[in-house]
């Protein structure tokens, strides 16, 4: 019998390409700057899109965690296409690790994560990025046998046509769900209340898969990089040219202001939740870009990164515990209800100070996973 009809779920890893891991040790650097803010810096809180009156250190700050979780998106369809076609082996079944997967990491939504946030059984349940990381699995798995083009077109409609749908589904539980941030249940006892609508994100990862075959070993590296700054191009251009004329892609229209500045921060204040298409557009790019300029960046010079970018749930679960302990110290030390920091700059501070021992924490386990192979470690 074929490898291909005795495997239940893929089991062999495909090479990694390091750009992929610099890319998401990246942003997942940036990741733990935007989770700084919402633990440390409440007193200056950020809407969505952002008010232009935010302390421009600020604004620009949270411009750059925007780049977050389209990247992760995007790149957990890049994996899983590289999980099920490893070099050399024809096509590996997913759907059944999809599937547990999404299921896997919904639950730690519900349990581990909604806790980390702040310490105690909460009465309101916040369905956030992994609650959409586990929708977009499950959705993958029932559509990734799809031809790469229907994939590719589907996501390409999601991301940048979803627009269209929100007059028709903005009464509707389902609504709520796929393109509406707001509550699904609201009780005496306790709630739900989605913060990452799914549908656009949904798109997201259909692209990743779909252009997984970019990122194959068998693809040589020259023609991926072109076609990586062809697309990270073409992005930024459509993006340049709806955000200047203010036809589509982004519910609050751009002006010229006061200063060139608050001119700037007009023009790439995009709303998040859920992404609109000119968010995505900037991100996306971005993604592609970087991609293309890290395909060449020795990776020993970034270590560290590669590192951070190889273990990324773990990580997620690793700081958000991290980020809680020091918040309660904070308090204990201070005698406050919330502990703050004072400046922007002291986030960024922050964050390069809690970088090292994460790393340490990512790099020992994934010792712990070459050591023991474990099916519940390959979750992580």
């Amino acid at each position: 019998m074929s490898s291909t009809t005795a495997c239940t779920e893929p089991t062999t890893a495909p090479p990694r390409l390091a750009s992929i891991d610099l890319v998401r040790g990246g942003a997942m650097v940036l990741m733990l700057l935007d989770h700084l803010r919402d633990t440390f810096y409440l007193h200056q809180q950020v809407s969505d899109p952002m008010s232009l009156a935010t302390d421009p250190a600020l604004f620009f700050s949270r411009l750059c965690c925007h780049f977050c979780a389209p990247a992760f998106i995007f790149l957990a369809g890049v994996s899983a296409w590289l999980k099920g076609h490893p070099a050399g082996v024809g096509a590996l079944p997913l759907r059944a690790f999809l599937a547990k997967r999404g299921l896997f990491i919904i639950a730690l939504e519900l349990t581990l994560v909604s806790f980390a946030w702040n310490g105690r059984v909460p009465w309101t349940v916040y369905l956030q990025v992994m609650w959409a990381i586990g929708i977009c699995m499950l959705v993958l798995a029932l559509l990734h046998r799809w031809p790469r083009w229907a994939l590719l077109a589907l996501g390409l409609l999601l991301t940048c046509g979803h627009h269209l749908l929100s007059g028709a589904t903005a009464d509707h539980p389902l609504g709520t769900v796929l393109l509406h941030r707001g509550y699904l249940h609201q009780g005496i006892g306790w709630s739900i209340r989605v913060s990452y609508p799914v549908l656009p994100w949904i798109g997201v990862i259909l692209l990743g898969y779909g252009l997984g075959p970019l990122f194959s070993p068998l693809e040589p590296a020259g023609g991926r990089i072109r076609k990586l700054v062809a697309l990270g191009s073409a992005s930024w251009a459509v993006l340049l040219f709806l955000r200047c004329c203010n036809l589509y892609g982004e519910s609050s229209p751009w002006r010229p202001m006061d200063t060139p500045l608050l001119s700037l921060m007009d023009f790439l204040n995009f709303t998040k939740y859920p992404p609109s298409a000119d968010f995505l557009l900037l991100t996306l790019g971005g993604c592609f870009l970087a991609l293309a300029i890290l395909e060449r960046f020795p990776p020993r010079r970034a270590a560290w990164l590669v590192t951070l970018g190889s273990a990324p749930l773990f990580f997620y679960l690793t700081h958000l515990y991290l980020l809680l302990g020091l918040q309660r110290l904070g308090r204990l030390f201070t005698g406050s209800g919330q502990f703050n920091l004072g400046a922007v700059w002291q986030l960024w501070v922050a964050t390069l100070v809690l970088l090292p021992p994460l790393w340490a924490a990512c790099r020992a386990f994934s010792r712990l996973k070459r050591r023991r192979p474990s099916p519940w470690l390959r979750y992580l």
